[in-house]
């Protein structure tokens, strides 16, 4: 029986100098992300604004101060945000010495659109996109959109990075996607309307997901067993969480969307040296019969790690299989090719898409939390960084199949039961709101861990983008269940709490992973539990025909 990678390679250890070194160098790849993924809260967020009133309008001061109606907002007086009493009124009765509310009841003046624009408020930001281009009233539908487009253009990149991972590489990808990521990130800082920044945010989407999808798989097939949980919990994701928590340091010392969006984007660049310290993916290169290639990188890794490695490292048998596999050519279809493999696939796509929706909401949802939007993004950054930690350890001694199980019934329960608290108990709400992420932050990333480990090697990669295309879709429709909150407050989370319990009902049917060597082949997968493949009748009729 031929050996498996990892009892082959076993004897680079697990934890030496050549794995720290990947393990730091890909995830530091991933603070970027932080950045760009929500940094759509504070670039596109809403001010407080109103009818703009020009100087030279010629009246008084008494008839400027009530030019702007109020309204009603939550059983409290605000200025209208969207109308105006008609400026050509309030100029004849201003010119004609009437006082406002001692002669006219303001009230019964005629109301007009805001014709003259509008004026924001800087107390918390000088300039956002919104109020650059004005994305307030009749266009404030532009908001939830531009959130949208990135993440239509992360689940283009998920599909499309995917494919061309498993053809031309893990590194060329990697690369090549944080080039897209960063440079495109500039340029959107001189986008000069709406439309452009949307089709930039689209392209930096596209970007984004596919080195974090690469930069994922890369270090899965490099590290050893325990290193490789590490590292997809600890490591990807905290460091993810790092980015997140430096988002609202960042967006609290600039003001200005511009200058913001352009600090965000410059330490891209700093990655550029990594090129010549990360190797390719051995697994990857052994994949595409590139068995040579895959020797030389593991001689240098033994040699980093001060290890005499074999003189061949794979016998001839199986250097004979490996290099066949190169004749076999994979595709998005072979997901869909066996029973089971799309029965898996579907099964993967649901859950991820529910747990995307849960984690993205909640975290475009802070600015609408009570209390400073720079101290609310950071409090929902720094609850991701326990749950990373929970994770770990749940992916470190726990079934993958139970521990994701238990943290998506968390985070959904404690969802679903918000709407039972008072009104008035808001820090109670907030709370749960956060615990709620706590629990869906840990499944999102025992997640990502736990679709690698079953796919095999051939279309791992594939696989992992094809099923977070599922969370991509997620994440774009997120931005419309914060929206549902405008007619029932609760709305959002009832349903959100709803899907996360139903998904984690769907995760217990899913195999187990935990300690079990990750395929290679297609043919190696496990089985959902109840379905039976056919080779099974078969095998069923073997004895018989041996009579």
């Amino acid at each position: 029986m031929s050996r498996g990678y990892d009892e082959i390679t076993s004897f680079l250890g697990e934890w030496g100098p050549f794995q720290r070194a990947i393990f730091f160098l890909l995830s530091s790849s991933i603070i970027p992300n932080g950045f760009n993924g929500l940094s759509v809260v504070f670039l596109a967020d809403t001010p407080s604004h109103w009818c703009h009133i020009p100087t030279n309008a010629n009246i008084s001061v008494q008839w400027r101060n009530v030019s702007i109606p109020l309204e009603e907002v939550n059983g409290e007086l605000q200025y209208s945000k969207c109308r105006r009493y008609s400026l050509g009124v309030i100029r004849n009765l201003s010119a004609m010495n009437y006082l406002p509310g001692v002669d006219v009841n303001v009230t019964e003046i005629k109301q007009e659109r805001c014709l003259d624009g509008w004026e924001y408020s800087q107390e918390t930001y000088i300039s956002t996109i919104v109020t650059q281009w004005n994305l307030v009233c009749s266009d404030d539908w532009k908001i939830p959109l531009t959130s949208s487009v990135f993440y239509l253009g992360v689940l283009c990149g998920s599909f499309i990075s995917g494919q061309l991972s498993d053809r031309y590489g893990r590194k060329v990808v990697l690369f090549g996607t944080m080039a897209v990521q960063t440079c495109f990130s500039v340029i959107q800082v001189f986008a000069p309307n709406w439309g452009a920044f949307c089709v930039l945010f689209f392209i930096v989407g596209m970007g984004q997901i596919s080195n974090y999808v690469a930069a994922f798989v890369l270090g899965t097939e490099i590290l050893g067993k325990s290193a490789r949980v590490l590292y997809s919990t600890l490591g990807v994701c905290l460091f993810f969480a790092i980015g997140y928590m430096l988002l609202p340091l960042f967006a609290f010392c600039i003001r200005d969307w511009r200058m913001l969006q352009l600090a965000l984007s410059v330490p891209g660049f700093l990655y550029i040296p990594l090129w010549w310290f990360i190797p390719e993916s051995p697994r990857w290169l052994l994949s595409q019969g590139r068995v040579e290639d895959a020797e030389e990188i593991l001689q240098e890794a033994a040699r980093k790690n001060g290890i005499t490695a074999p003189t061949r490292i794979f016998e001839p048998g199986e250097v004979s299989d490996w290099a066949s596999k190169r004749k076999q050519a994979h595709s998005i279809l072979d997901l869909l090719r066996t029973k089971n493999i799309c029965t898996m696939t579907i099964m993967f796509f649901a859950v991820w898409m529910t747990v995307s929706v849960g984690y993205f909401a909640l975290s475009l949802n802070t600015p609408n939390l009570h209390g400073d939007p720079y101290l609310n993004c950071f409090f929902s950054a720094a609850t991701e960084v326990p749950s990373y930690v929970v994770a770990w350890l749940l992916l470190r001694w726990f079934p993958r199949r139970y521990s994701m199980a238990a943290t998506l019934f968390l985070g959904g329960v404690l969802l679903f039961f918000i709407h039972l608290v008072p009104p008035s108990l808001t820090m109670v709400s907030t709370a749960l709101e956060m615990v709620g992420k706590f629990g869906i932050t840990a499944a999102f990333s025992i997640v990502y861990v736990y679709t690698a480990e079953l796919y095999p090697t051939v279309v791992r990669n594939m696989a992992v983008g094809a099923c977070s295309m599922g969370s991509r879709l997620g994440s774009i429709i997120s931005p419309y269940f914060i929206y549902l909150g405008t007619y029932d407050k609760y709305l959002p989370y009832f349903l959100m709490g709803s899907l996360t319990i139903l998904s984690g009902v769907l995760i217990l049917l899913i195999p187990e992973s935990f300690r079990v060597p990750m395929p290679e082949t297609i043919d190696e997968m496990q089985i959902i539990k109840g379905l039976k493949p056919k080779m099974s009748s078969y095998n069923l009729q073997s004895p018989a025909e041996a009579e």
